[in-house]
């Protein structure tokens, strides 16, 4: 069900099936309606991130792309507080007027599921709980919530958190929210904490390495004390038919002069420190005779917001994996696969994202077997004509899916918000 935002209309349903509340207040009016007569709703924002999870089967539709804007942005006390639905791209703008930043670093899902960029809402980024490369520095998307206001099942209006860092109080509802692809509340509110931008940034590019050498450089850079913000191994092989992730035909750089794999290290900071730093890190690496690039800061920037657009993916009609692993068994991992799929793979070897070309349903079973025997867990982000729906779309292990079950049931008794999308029962 496509559902198109709509601005500054007072609240109305559209054939009987769409809601577009202006506020809060009309938000909790419509939930405890829905509650009261047992009917389940689709929460939805821009609908950027609509294809993730399982297809929903729901009568009715809860627009929040009205409740959108910034509240209150006070740079000295390094928060923002907007609507859930305000959208990344505003938010982003406004924090760089200050030189500030989300430094999750917001991932743009938009090439991958749409062809086109579209970072889509404050909303569908804490639902997803999905970061970008600085995530193995600065946490993930959970780590830079600090507070919210939504609706439960029930059409109770809650709230959690407020504008300082820590939470004592019981439970951090913020961090249990985040990564609930809206199956526990319909947030209406958030505060996001934000960081300074960092002045400038390079990348250290090492060409031509196999996958054992790129995690080594990698690990050993992640480990040292030069303050790495981005690790990165993109492989040219294998080569895999029906597969379009291409590497060479993404970064069309001036500074990328070397064919071959791609083994990325990003340093942020000033000018004169990224210097000191990327010589160090030359030097422990040990690769002064190897063949590198340094990618300067304009460069630099494109190459790391390429990553986080997942650009790889933008005309591909394969499945997608997301793939989390411990990173010392990724090399493992890659040599089970078989030379079956593409891949690369982030957070210095802890994120594999992997395109499957013609992927069955026991083809991914057998890869999620091997990925839950390393320690890791997958998602299927991105469907195909070919494998269009799997049970498993997220992992989850029999004992945390009984925790799961629990908190659904405490926020959303009758399992009205978003039913089915994460896990069958909740």
């Amino acid at each position: 069900m496509s559902i198109e935002e709509k601005q500054n209309f007072p609240t109305y349903q559209d054939s009987d099936s769409k809601e577009y509340p202006q506020n809060e207040r009309e938000v909790s009016s419509i939930i405890k309606k829905f509650y009261k007569s047992n009917v389940p709703i689709e929460l939805i924002g821009s609908g950027s991130k609509k294809k993730i999870g399982k297809p929903l089967q729901c009568s009715k539709t809860l627009s929040l792309s009205n409740l959108n804007g910034i509240i209150e942005y006070l740079p000295e006390e390094l928060y923002i507080k907007v609507k859930a639905c305000t959208l990344i791209k505003q938010i982003e703008e406004e924090l760089k007027k200050n030189k500030q930043q989300l430094a999750f670093e917001p991932i743009d899902f938009g090439y991958l599921l749409n062809g086109k960029s579209d970072y889509g809402t404050a909303a569908g980024q804490i639902a997803c709980n999905i970061s970008g490369p600085r995530r193995f520095k600065v946490g993930s998307v959970r780590d830079h919530v600090l507070g919210f206001r939504g609706v439960n099942g029930k059409g109770e209006i809650i709230k959690s958190g407020g504008v300082v860092v820590k939470n004592v109080t019981g439970y951090d509802l913020s961090k249990l929210i985040c990564g609930s692809y809206g199956t526990l509340v319909a947030l209406t509110e958030i505060t996001f904490k934000v960081l300074p931008a960092p002045e400038t940034s390079e990348t250290l590019i090492i060409y031509n390495q196999k996958i054992e050498s790129a995690f080594d450089f990698l690990d050993k850079a992640i480990s040292s004390s030069n303050d790495i913000s981005g690790a990165i191994f993109l492989p040219k092989e294998p080569e895999v038919p029906g597969c379009v992730m291409n590497i060479e035909k993404t970064f069309k750089l001036n500074d990328l002069k070397q064919e071959g794999s791609l083994t990325a290290i990003r340093i942020e900071g000033s000018k004169n420190s990224i210097d000191q730093r990327i010589k160090n890190l030359i030097d422990e690496l040990k690769i002064i005779n190897f063949n590198i690039s340094i990618l300067e800061t304009h460069q630099s920037e494109i190459f790391w917001n390429k990553v986080k657009c997942l650009e790889f993916f933008s005309s591909s009609k394969n499945n997608i994996l997301r793939i989390v692993i411990p990173p010392s068994e990724c090399v493992k991992l890659v040599y089970q696969l078989s030379n079956k799929y593409k891949y690369y793979l982030d957070w210095g070897g802890a994120l594999m994202w992997m395109e499957a070309f013609e992927l069955s349903e026991e083809m991914f079973e057998s890869i999620r077997k091997k990925v839950v025997k390393l320690g890791g867990y997958v998602t299927m982000i991105k469907n195909s004509d070919y494998l269009p729906y799997v049970e498993d779309v997220f992992t989850i292990s029999r004992d945390r899916f009984n925790i799961s079950q629990n908190i659904k049931k405490s926020f959303d008794p009758k399992r009205i918000l978003n039913p089915d999308k994460m896990y069958t029962g909740i």
